[in-house]
């Protein structure tokens, strides 16, 4: 990727949250929340999709969101599905794991969640701006927060993330200009 644009190929390219926060070696207990698709790749492999952060070599961060049932997670591994939710935890995974480990800054990371993917999608958002729709989200970086099953609003709970402690606590979320979130504390 990083060849192609610097010949000047017009490619973008994308990295999950999860997949800048665990390595193969969380995957040793067969726990099929961590049976995702790419698989985790080593220790030196998340040091690279950070450098390619960096470089602008990725352009978007994605949450790659793949509810499932908890039967269907409840398989043997080589039968549940691969993916995991990503939207409840992906802003505190980011926050760890590219901002306060420095690899990008708090805004630089913020566009590669909002900015980025609506300019290559060539859709009018990510920006706050008079005319266009605004849907915010509203967080507090100095908070933290125990990532709990029984806490995900997501319709599903296929997480390796229960019981990590996380920053970035979302306050509120904005959607259309109505309020569809608002934390408790």
């Amino acid at each position: 990727i990083r060849k192609a644009k610097n010949m000047g190929t017009k490619v973008t390219a994308e990295v999950t949250p999860h997949h800048l926060a665990i390595s193969d070696e969380g995957v040793t207990d067969f726990n099929t929340n961590t049976k995702v698709n790419p698989p985790f790749r080593g220790k030196e492999d998340i040091e690279l999709l950070k450098e390619s952060l960096k470089d602008n070599t990725i352009d978007v961060i994605a949450t790659d969101h793949a509810p499932h049932t908890i039967e269907e997670k409840e398989k043997d591994y080589e039968e549940a599905p691969f993916g995991i939710i990503g939207l409840e935890t992906a802003l505190s995974l980011v926050l760890r794991e590219v901002v306060e480990k420095k690899v990008l800054s708090l805004m630089q990371a913020i566009a590669k969640l909002t900015v980025n993917p609506a300019r290559i999608l060539g859709i009018d958002r990510g920006e706050i701006r008079e005319g266009v729709k605004a849907n915010i989200t509203i967080f507090d970086p100095g908070k933290s927060w125990i990532v709990k099953k029984e806490e995900f609003l997501s319709q599903s709970s296929n997480s390796p993330f229960l019981g990590w402690k996380l920053p970035g606590k979302v306050e509120w979320t904005i959607i259309g200009g109505k309020i569809v979130y608002r934390s408790e504390k």
